[in-house]
C-alpha cells in the first residue's frame, strides 16, 4: 500500500438520487494517491446514480429506499465486508480536492489506540456565508486527538464526529457493536462516544479535508436540530457523560456574528431568527415523546425514521 501504511481500506458511500454529486466524488477519489477498495451502496435511485455507480465501480449494492437506515446501512456494509482494518464513509455530496486527503485521514490509524477519524470539511465554492462559518467554526485546521480526560476542557466537542468523511478501526467499530440502527441520525457521534467511553481515542485531521456543506433554508435548520433533540433525548446517556452544548451554542452565535460583520449587517437578523429556530427545534426535538408521530414526521428532516420499527 502506497503512503507507507500497512492498513486494508474500505471506501463506503451511501447514495440516492445525487448523479452528478456522485461524479464529482468519484472523479475526486480516483486522483487519490492511497489505495482503497470502494464500495457503494445505493438506495434504489431513480435518477441514474445507480447506473452511474455500477459503470465506475465494481463493488455495488442496491437496497429498496424505505431499508435505508444511517447507521444500518453502514453497519450492513462493514459487516458484508468484514476484512478491512480501516473503513472510511464519505457522503455523495462531498468530494475531495487534496489527492492526499485519504492519507491524511488515516495517518492518526499509526496510533493503535486510535479508534476513529473525523476529517476537516470545508465549504462548497457556493456555500452561503452562514454555510461557510458553520465549517469554519466546527472544522478548524488544527489537528487533534481527543480521550476522556479531555472531556472536562471540551464537553461534547469531545465526540464530535461527521458522517461525510470519516474513518473507522475496524476492531474499535466491533468492540462497540458497530454502527446503531436505532438512531435516527448522528451514528457517527453514537460511534465515537461509546468509543471513548471504552478507552479509545478520536483523532481529528485537520489537514484531511473533503468539501462539504449544506445551504440550508430557515425550514430544514429547524428539522435537523429537531431531529438532533430526538437523537439526544434518546440517548441521554451522551449529555450525562459529556455534558451539554449550551455554552458551545452561546460561542457560535458570538463567532457567527463577527464572521458576517458590519460589513453583512443586512444578515444579523437571518443569523438572530435561524438560532433562535434551532434551538426552539432542539428544544422541541427533547419532549418529542410527547409530539404526536404524525406531528414528529413533519416536523424532522429524516422522515421515513417514524415509519421505522425504531420511531
Amino acid at each position: 500500500m502506497s503512503q507507507g501504511f500497512e492498513f486494508s481500506v474500505a471506501c463506503v458511500v451511501p447514495t440516492y438520487n445525487g448523479r452528478s454529486d456522485l461524479a464529482r466524488l468519484l472523479s475526486s477519489l480516483e486522483k487519490q494517491h492511497t489505495a482503497f477498495d470502494l464500495f457503494i451502496v445505493d438506495s434504489s435511485s431513480t435518477d441514474g446514480t445507480g447506473e452511474l455507480a455500477c459503470s465506475q465501480a465494481r463493488r455495488v449494492v442496491t437496497i429498496p429506499a424505505i431499508q435505508f437506515n444511517h447507521g444500518g446501512t453502514r453497519q450492513m456494509m462493514v459487516n458484508a465486508n468484514p476484512s478491512y482494518d480501516i473503513y472510511i464513509f464519505l457522503t455523495q455530496d462531498a468530494y475531495l480536492d487534496d489527492p492526499d486527503a485519504i492519507a491524511h485521514l488515516l495517518r492518526p490509524f499509526v496510533d493503535e489506540q486510535v479508534g476513529a477519524v473525523c476529517g476537516r470539511q470545508l465549504a462548497h465554492l457556493d456555500a452561503s456565508p452562514i454555510a461557510e462559518h458553520a465549517r469554519l467554526f466546527n472544522y478548524p485546521a488544527t489537528s487533534m486527538v481527543k480521550s476522556m480526560a479531555d472531556v472536562p476542557a471540551l464537553g461534547i466537542k469531545t465526540a464530535f464526529m461527521s458522517n461525510s468523511f470519516a474513518a473507522y478501526r475496524r476492531d474499535a467499530l466491533q468492540a462497540v457493536g458497530g454502527f446503531p440502527a436505532h438512531v435516527i441520525f448522528a451514528e457517527d457521534m453514537y460511534v465515537a462516544a461509546k468509543m471513548l467511553l471504552e478507552g479509545w481515542r478520536i483523532a481529528y485531521a485537520g489537514d484531511a479535508a473533503c468539501r462539504h456543506s449544506h445551504n440550508y433554508n430557515l425550514r430544514e435548520e429547524f428539522s435537523r436540530y429537531f431531529d438532533m433533540g430526538v437523537f439526544h433525548a434518546r440517548e441521554p446517556w451522551i449529555r450525562e457523560r459529556f455534558g451539554g452544548a449550551g455554552g458551545e451554542g452561546v460561542r457560535y452565535v458570538i463567532s457567527e456574528l463577527k464572521f458576517i460583520g458590519l460589513s453583512r449587517a443586512y444578515l444579523w437578523p437571518s443569523v438572530i431568527m435561524r438560532n433562535f429556530c434551532k434551538l426552539l427545534a432542539y428544544k422541541l426535538g427533547q419532549k418529542e415523546k410527547s409530539i404526536p408521530r404524525v406531528i414528529k414526521r413533519k416536523l424532522g428532516m429524516y422522515k421515513r425514521y417514524w415509519d421505522s420499527p425504531y420511531a
